[in-house]
């Protein structure tokens, strides 16, 4: 393996100790940046491009999931609270 391999190999291995650290903070970085990495890998040696790249698209779809789920919460608690019309007795309109 190349010298370059190997400081790859242990910048990627050290930035992601680092955001292990901070998970709660950084959701979909990690999952981004793997693929980022691995993308930018195969398209002409730029992992670390990619890997930062795929960390602000991770996080970025991460935030729009959370944000989507707490609406679509919102909306169901609303709808709960609306009172239910009464039922009706015998036949409608008769």
């Amino acid at each position: 393996m190349r010298k370059s391999h190997w400081f790859s190999a242990a910048a990627t291995l050290g930035g992601l100790s680092l955001g292990l650290a901070a998970a709660p903070a950084s959701a979909g970085c990690l999952t981004g940046a793997a693929v980022g990495g691995v993308a930018g890998h195969m398209a002409h040696h730029h992992a670390l491009v990619g890997a930062a790249a795929g960390c602000v698209v991770g996080h970025g779809m991460a935030a729009r999931k959370k944000r989507e789920t707490a609406d679509q919460k919102a909306a169901e608690r609303r709808q709960a609270q609306q009172p239910q019309p009464a039922p009706t007795r015998g036949r409608p309109g008769g």
